[in-house]
């Protein structure tokens, strides 16, 4: 039985975790490198006493941990990174990335300064800058728990003096942002949301959604810590890599080209928050934008057509979710947009960025 996620084949049987050695640190306050999802931590479990604003890895920019306190696998912190506009604004947008991810799109933040906006995003918990050596990469068990994540980056644009807030996601991070904005109903804090190919359905065919992913979820229940093994595919890595054929630059340990093994628990977790969000669909009260590729790109490995589309999730799939969430939406197709529409060559990005600020301005 086959399992699709972020692109690759998952054969769904039960693996269990080896232990082995730690992971290295690298000479930051950032950990750079990590093998934990096949060498067990077996250190102490201590959070870094690291707290202040300092210079990000992104030039330019400045980030900040925050302590967010005692999670089933020990401490947690997320990382705040913002880049500030030379003048005065009231106006903001706040960025969540996805699944085997972490915020490094530079362009991004300068385009929202260049057009009169503060920008803001946040590294998850266990995550690019966020993760530390005993947590598994990128493993949730409830994706509630990536509120308090975003809580505390909207505390901090408050206290920048910022009023309007734009809330954004990409991917499960675009799952995450609308799911928060139903959970929360008038209470959300934030002005709008824009997702960026939300994963608010998984790339399978019937069976998988109705019957292998719900047996998975309640797997999970029982054995957290069984996972999944991805399988070997680069197409989407490549069409992003600058080093390949794409024309991006960002850190693979923390992007990683091949993601490792995702735990029961975490495929638990986004199938309770896809369900979870469709029922409470009327709760979001926020004006609510939904971008796609136009095109799904299927196969494995690299050719020139993953240049054209989404060779991850299944836009027309999550265009048909998106024009039932709310009660004030739009839904649009962006021509021939990577999975991350942002990152999809010129000019199919600037038409990604034409729709994210046009909706900004009438909403």
């Amino acid at each position: 039985m086959g399992f699709l996620v972020g692109g690759c084949l998952l054969a769904a049987t039960a693996v269990f975790a080896e232990s082995a050695t730690a992971t290295d640190v690298a000479g930051s306050r950032f950990y750079e490198s990590w093998d934990g999802w096949r060498h067990k931590y077996k250190g102490e479990k201590v959070m870094p006493d690291d707290w202040t604003w300092g210079k990000d890895v992104l030039e330019g920019y400045e980030s900040r941990f925050v302590n967010q306190g005692e999670a089933f696998d020990g401490p947690v912190r997320s990382t705040i990174i913002r880049l500030r506009g030379p003048k005065s604004s009231h106006k903001g947008f706040l960025y969540i990335h996805g699944f085997n991810d972490y915020f490094f799109q530079s362009e991004m933040g300068r385009e929202f300064v260049d057009s009169g906006y503060h920008f803001y995003a946040v590294d998850l918990r266990r995550y690019g800058r966020s993760r530390l050596p005993w947590q598994y990469p990128f493993n949730v068990r409830d994706q509630k728990e990536y509120f308090a994540d975003i809580d505390s980056a909207l505390v901090q644009m408050r206290r920048d003096g910022i009023t309007d807030i734009t809330l954004g996601g990409h991917s499960t991070g675009g799952l995450t942002v609308c799911y928060f904005a139903a959970c929360r109903g008038a209470r959300v804090g934030v002005n709008r949301v824009v997702t960026d190919s939300p994963f608010l359905a998984w790339n399978f065919n019937a069976f998988m959604r109705n019957v292998a992913a719900p047996v998975i979820q309640g797997l999970g229940k029982l054995f957290p810590d069984a996972h999944v093994n991805q399988g070997k595919c680069d197409g989407y890595a490549y069409s992003l890599l600058k080093e390949y054929d794409g024309e991006w630059v960002y850190n693979t340990d923390w992007k990683m080209i091949y993601s490792p093994p995702v735990k029961f628990s975490w495929v638990g977790a986004i199938e309770g928050a896809q369900k979870d969000l469709m029922r409470k669909k009327e709760h979001i009260v926020v004006p609510l934008l939904v971008m796609t590729s136009s095109r799904k790109i299927d196969g494995c490995n690299f050719t020139p057509e993953f240049m054209t589309g989404d060779a991850v999730l299944d836009p027309p799939m999550i265009r048909e979710r998106g024009r039932q969430l709310g009660h004030e939406r739009v839904v649009c197709e962006i021509d021939s947009g990577l999975h991350d529409l942002i990152l999809s060559p010129s000019p199919h990005r600037e038409a990604a960025y034409d729709s994210i600020f046009r909706f900004i301005r009438t909403h």
